[in-house]
């Protein structure tokens, strides 16, 4: 932030409530001529950093109206109580949330996926390793469902099975692959594709 904004949006805070600026230094526990050097004389030349952070805590404004680091903007992304298949299918019973995870709206809109796209699923098996391990939770993009030539991986329903495979078209069929087992085939019509896996969640 150009110092001389920095100044005028403090003095607009000082106007605004009428705070004196002997008050302000004594507040942020400097002698009572400091906040006059500051906003008079250009010393220092920006606020520093704990002082920023305690006037904008007295003002009740964001510390980034002082020219502070803007908060990033969090968004609630779902943990469904289904886990995906890297083994053998896994009859989906249900779909209901059972937790949340925080994310940075700017984080999800870097991976290319809306907010309301977004799913975090566990998932089950082998079949996918070492690409995807059993235990893990991956970041699904419900509004991706139509596979291109990358063989990424999508969360695809096969009747009542849920997995998580890659994906070929071949003519009108889909091959089904897995990192670790045999592939599978199925015509287009018997498998829905849910979303594609944008991010491994994985602890260490």
């Amino acid at each position: 932030m150009d110092p001389i904004d920095q100044r005028a949006v403090l003095d607009g805070l000082i106007a605004r409530d009428g705070v004196s600026l002997s008050t302000l230094s004594r507040m942020v526990g400097r002698n009572a001529a400091w906040m006059q050097q500051y906003l008079r004389r250009g010393t220092p030349r920006l606020l520093p950093e704990r002082e920023r952070g305690l006037i904008a805590g007295f003002f009740g404004v964001d510390e980034a109206v002082l020219g502070g680091a803007t908060l990033p903007t969090i968004v609630r992304v779902p943990r469904l109580a289904v886990s995906v298949s890297a083994g053998p299918g896994r009859l989906v019973t249900s779909e209901a949330t059972v937790a949340s995870a925080g994310y940075a709206a700017e984080d999800l809109a870097r991976l290319g996926i809306r907010a309301s796209d977004a799913a975090i699923l566990d998932v089950r098996g082998e079949s996918m390793q070492p690409t995807l391990i059993d235990g893990d939770r991956i970041l699904v993009d419900r509004g991706q469902r139509v596979p291109g030539r990358k063989t990424a991986i999508w969360v695809l329903r096969c009747e009542d099975e849920l997995l998580v495979k890659r994906l070929v078209r071949d003519g009108d069929q889909w091959r089904i692959l897995s990192d670790n087992a045999p592939e599978r085939r199925m015509p287009l019509a018997q498998v829905a594709v849910l979303g594609r896996v944008v991010e491994l969640v994985r602890r260490l």
